[in-house]
């Protein structure tokens, strides 16, 4: 990929391009492993995850789609044709980020404090989304939000509004592999 396409990028394509390790518009399985590794997820976790997620993504994504590609690659110009059902509706049909739809997540479901979601909360939110008979959606809901909590959760177990967001527009990636590099170097020091 065009390093200079970067910043025309939607917010869905930026949620996802920290993947792309190699910034080429496609993220194979081992990229998604490489990213998981590098914010901290552990060898197996980052494994499942690469699998799950190339393996569910890849044939949305990939332009003809006439034979599956055993690489399974995700094609990040195409990553809004991935969306899952169930979801928040934060992203609408082309990747855009739909404020009103972020700000409903807190009105709706934080009950605790308005600017974060408790495990509680989340499990709300989550189960909130579900649409009938949707499998797929509600797995694919839950785990990618279980996982985030289980990532960027604060010291007092919450979610907060900010790093929600970052999740969003893929910031967050990048601030959690900042840290693990800080916090390696902190060790080796």
């Amino acid at each position: 990929m065009n390093p200079n396409i970067e910043s025309d990028q939607n917010v869905l394509q930026k949620h996802v391009a920290f993947f792309d390790r190699n910034k080429d518009g496609v993220i194979y399985p081992w990229e998604t492993y490489q990213g998981f590794r590098a914010i901290g997820s552990g060898i197996l976790l980052s494994l499942v995850a690469a699998i799950f997620i190339n393996v569910s993504l890849s044939g949305k994504t990939r332009p003809g789609k006439k034979f599956p590609n055993l690489l399974f690659p995700i094609y990040l110009e195409n990553i809004h044709l991935a969306k899952h059902g169930s979801d928040s509706g934060v992203y609408d049909t082309h990747g855009r980020l739909v404020h009103s739809k972020f700000e409903e997540i807190f009105h709706k479901h934080a009950h605790t404090s308005s600017d974060a979601l408790t495990a509680d909360e989340l499990n709300e939110f989550v189960k909130g989304n579900r649409e009938p008979k949707d499998y797929k959606g509600w797995i694919g809901g839950l785990v990618e939000w279980k996982f985030l909590h289980h990532i960027a959760k604060d010291n007092k177990g919450v979610l907060e509004k900010d790093t929600i967001k970052a999740v969003y527009d893929g910031s967050l990636f990048e601030k959690l592999a900042e840290q693990k590099t800080n916090s390696a170097k902190k060790k080796h020091t």
